[in-house]
């Protein structure tokens, strides 16, 4: 089946861990804004999204406290919780249509996909997780991903 992640907003780290800590079976992520994707990690593969997005080197980035910090787990690491730094977040919030298009060409030869990979399907992860972005921002509420191996 292959991993699977969401991408999801919520108001703080603890908010953030009760996405995928559930009872009774609910799914991951209910009751929370968010989207789920296969193949688009939260560490090494958005990395060139970002770098790119926010204009910081990928040295930055790494070296952002929020940049994959672990934030849950479930189990024995069945499901991981990981945080996006602000700074995407923000960033994605004043990147209008065309510049979210450039983003995934850059990004869709950096290197971290198959030489295949689909541009319309890095753009159309780019716009909903600006959507996404946009509407935590007005929340008040920051990034977050969790991965489920």
């Amino acid at each position: 089946m292959g991993a699977l992640f969401g991408y999801y907003a919520a108001a703080d780290d603890e908010d953030a861990v009760q996405a995928v800590a559930r009872e009774g079976g609910q799914p991951m992520g209910t009751g929370y804004d968010s989207f789920v994707v296969k193949g688009v990690d939260p560490v090494v593969e958005l990395l060139p999204a970002e770098v790119l997005a926010t204009g910081r080197t990928a040295a930055e980035v790494e070296a952002d406290p929020r940049h994959g910090h672990l934030v849950g787990m479930v189990g024995d690491g069945e499901v991981l919780t990981l945080s996006l730094t602000d700074s995407l977040r923000d960033s994605l919030c004043r990147l209008d249509r065309r510049q979210l298009d450039e983003v995934a060409r850059s990004w869709s030869t950096s290197g971290v996909f198959s030489a295949g990979s689909d541009l319309s399907g890095l753009t159309d992860f780019l716009e909903d997780l600006s959507a996404l972005a946009k509407r935590a921002l007005v929340r008040g509420h920051r990034l977050y991903c969790w991965m489920s191996l």
